[in-house]
Order: structure tokens, then sequence, then C-alpha cells
């Protein structure tokens, strides 16, 4: 059997600054073999496809193109131009192997188009009108998807990976690519049922091994171990893309018992609407957070990870002003992002270099100000490292332009060229830092360090910060989400 596989995946801020255009995306696009090679041994969706058609001598599988990766953190809403480049090229070249046996499609869920209100739905629907109605087209969706019926309606199969941090993509993938192969041969009959209960939930409280999503999750493997029952999923959805589709959705599949796959939305429904307070809860500001912060390490009970979420174009200096303003010590943020002061500092300073900079604070008006920092010099350069934390692990990174200053007692701050995270611990030794000796690290991230961090830190201590991906979502302006939408729809306001 011979079926194509292709990636059009991206996780689209729509309240960020800059919309996200062709040039932005075709740098990272892969095409043909490259799709496999880039895959191989990576903990990804793709990877799951390939070694489930490793084990299947009658498969082989296609590839035609990986895009939708930007570099540099986040960007809003794509073009259209953008949009219909790569969907229409996923389409060309699929119409070009026919015939086909079946389509993998590896999916984020959350991308959001510019007069494209359902794009994922949309790009499905634009490969079915070349396959045709009798070849199965599977889908694989991150767990923050945005999703509704059309999905359904337009894909055969719909996996959403079952964990946050994300370490499940390649099982995902496998799982998906061996139930299209039973799909094709006639074993099995995929009848699928999608619920959306109406919650919009901020990330940071979408942690699948923890209260609240824990519960939702186990109630899914419950269902699952029913023999009819094929795939039990729950996507919380991204409340940063202000899309008319926001929020969570519910899937299941059976081996064609459509009764019981409406049986099992609706029942994984009513816990998840029972749960929607504990998805927007309250959490300390800024402040209070880094005082709080500081006393638990006073108290012995450090190191402690600050998660701020808010922060989506990297430069936001809330946390590390206040650090620096109650005198916090043994403390590292990985990456401030201000392109003008990484190239200022490029061309005027080596490492060694005492330096007096304001740094951040300009992307938007949750961005804070620019905070002055002043310290020693001690990396300055464009590192490159494996990740090798259980998201992605052994995925070569290149950096653009980085330099850590030491501020002092054990304070280090990086001024990146781009956004730049540290969901592991690699990102800190490629410039130099010992993370070990830190008792405060600061991460703009929510959930995905924790797959690492757990075993590092004592205490994960999450942070409403302000920023365009706030905690309180009603510090945020909806244009197209539901009015029956909880919290953030006119109905609940």
């Amino acid at each position: 059997m011979k079926i194509a596989v292709a990636s059009f995946s991206n996780e689209t801020c729509t309240f960020c600054p800059d919309p996200t255009k062709i040039e932005h995306l075709e740098p990272n696009v892969l095409r043909g073999e490259e799709v496999f090679e880039k895959a191989r041994g990576i903990p990804v969706y793709i990877n799951g496809y390939l070694e489930a058609a490793k084990e299947d001598s009658d498969v082989e599988l296609v590839p035609i193109i990986s895009a939708g990766r930007t570099k540099g953190g986040f960007r809003s809403w794509f073009d259209k131009e953008a949009f219909d480049k790569y969907a229409n090229e996923i389409v060309e070249k699929i119409e070009d192997q026919m015939p086909l046996d079946g389509v993998l499609l590896a999916l984020h869920g959350a991308m959001a188009v510019t007069d494209v209100p359902k794009p994922e739905a949309e790009l499905t629907r634009r490969v079915r009108n070349v396959v045709g109605d009798e070849t199965p087209i599977f889908v694989t969706f991150d767990l923050h998807a945005n999703e509704d019926h059309e999905i359904v309606d337009a894909a055969d199969g719909v996996f959403v990976i079952k964990t946050y941090p994300h370490i499940d993509s390649y099982e995902t993938g496998y799982a998906a690519a061996k139930c299209l192969f039973e799909t094709i041969r006639g074993k099995v009959n995929p009848t699928q049922a999608i619920l959306k209960p109406g919650i919009v939930s901020a990330s940071i409280f979408q942690g699948s091994a923890y209260h609240p999503m824990n519960k939702i999750y186990a109630k899914c493997a419950e269902w699952e171990q029913l023999d009819d029952v094929i795939r039990v999923d729950c996507a919380p959805g991204y409340a940063y893309a202000d899309v008319v589709d926001i929020g969570m959705s519910i899937f299941a599949m059976t081996d064609n018992n459509k009764e019981l796959a409406e049986k099992i939305v609706k029942e994984i429904g009513e816990l998840a609407w029972s749960l929607r307070k504990d998805l927007n809860r309250d959490l300390p500001k800024t402040e209070e957070a880094v005082r709080q912060v500081i006393q638990l390490v006073e108290e012995g009970k450090g190191p402690v990870l600050v998660a701020d979420g808010a922060d989506r174009t990297g430069d936001s200096t809330h946390v590390l002003k206040e650090l620096i303003k109650q005198g916090a010590k043994n403390f590292a943020l990985p990456g401030i992002a201000d392109p003008k002061a990484a190239k200022h500092i490029e061309e005027n300073y080596k490492v060694g270099d005492h330096i007096e900079i304001e740094i951040g604070g300009y992307a938007s008006e949750h961005s804070g100000t620019p905070v002055k920092v002043e310290g020693e010099i001690t990396y300055m350069g464009r590192p490159s490292y494996k990740l090798v934390g259980p998201m992605r692990k052994g995925m070569e990174i290149q950096d653009d332009f980085v330099a850590v200053i030491n501020l002092g007692n054990n304070s280090h701050v990086v001024v990146s060229e781009r956004m730049r995270g540290a969901n592991d611990s690699s990102p800190f030794t490629a410039v130099g830092i010992d993370y070990k000796t830190l008792d405060i690290i600061v991460l703009k991230d929510r959930v995905h360090h924790r797959a690492y961090w757990d075993d590092v830190v004592n205490i994960d201590f999450p942070i409403d910060a302000p920023g365009i991906g706030a905690v309180d979502l009603l510090t945020l302006e909806f244009k197209n989400a539901p009015d029956d939408a909880y919290p953030i729809g006119k109905n609940h306001r």
C-alpha cells in the first residue's frame, strides 16, 4: 500500500504583533526525502509513521513536504498567501503520487489564517478532493488543537497526543499509522464523534499529569479499555488563537459504533465542564510571585523554577526587572530577545568586557519597559547543541547570536537575537551557565519544561505575569470566540 505523508503544523498566537508570511516559513520547509531524514530518531509524529511502516512490508510511505515552522518564536496570523502556497503544494504533490491507498497528515490544530476560519479542516478537504472519498485520510494533532466537527467530517481518523509536556508524539504517530493500515485492509471501520464542551483555558493549567487534566485523561483511558473503542482523546485547546473554534475538543473513535462514540464524548464533556473553574484559576502576579520565590530560596526550599508563560515575543522584562529590584541571587534567564541589543553587543564588545545596557521591553504594550543590566560578558556566539530532555531528544539546535551577561551574585541573563527557551539544560550549558549552581531558573514557558526540569528543581512556580499569553484570559480581547465559550464568551462576562 502506498501512503503519502505531509506536515503543515503551526501554533499561531494571534495576539502577537507580526503576521506570518512566506518568507518566515520557507527557510524551514522540508521537501521530499528530507522530510523523513530530519524525523528519523526524533520522537515526532513522522518518526512514528516511519517505525510503523518499517514493521509492515506491504507499506510504502511517500514524503511530500513539511512546513509551518517559523524561526525565532511566535508570530501572528498567517496571511492567506502563505497558507495557500503550502496547502496547494501538498495537494499538487499528492496528486502527482496518485493513485494512493491513504494519507497521513501531521498537523497541529491551532493554526490561524486570515480569511480561512478552520485551516486544518480546509487542508484536509483539499486533499480529499484529490484522493477521493474511498481513500482514508488520518491526521495527528497537538493537544492544543482548536478543532470542531469539520475536521471529523473531513478526516477518517483523528489522533491527538495525550501528554503535556508533549512526550508521546512518536507514539501517537505510530498508533495513527497502524490504524490507517488496518483501515486500508478493511479490518477496522473507524467511526468518530466530537464534542466541544465550551471551555477555554490557559495552557499553564493543561498539564496532562496534573489536576485537573489528569482526571480527564484518566477517563479517556478508562473508555479505551472497551473492545470496540479505538481511541479517545481530549484536546484542551489553545487560548491564544482568537478563532471561531477555540477551546477544548473531545474525540472518540470506535470500530463502527457511532452510538458508543457519541456516548463517550458526552460523558467526558460533562466531566470537563465540572472542572472548568479549575482550568481557569488565579496565580500570583509578578511582584508577589518573585517575593514568594525569594522567600522559598531563603528557607532552603530551592531550586525554584519560575514559569512565565505569558511572554510569547521573548522580550518581556517584567520578571527580570522584579528579580533585580528585589535583590535576587543565583538566578538565570536563558533569553531576553532583543535583536538590536544583540547586534550592538556583537559589534562593540568581546568576552570579558564590562557592559551596561538596556534590553527587552519593546515588542508590544505587554512587554514591559527596557531594563538596564550591568555586568561582565561571559559568552558571545551562535551556539549549536542537541536537546537532551524527553521532548525531541537528540534534535539539533542552531541558535542565532547570543550573549551572556553575568550580573554578579551568580546571576545571568542571556541577550538573544531571537526568542530562546530552555525546556532542558542544553541551552544553559551551551553558553557556559552551570544550571546546577542556580537557586532560581526563569523560563518563558508554561508546561513543556516540566518533562525535564521537574527532576532538577524542587518547586515549579507558575506565575501570572502580563503578556499576550496571559494566564488571566479576561485581560485579552477576543473578537471571534463563541458567545458561550467559558470564560471569555459574552455569555460569561
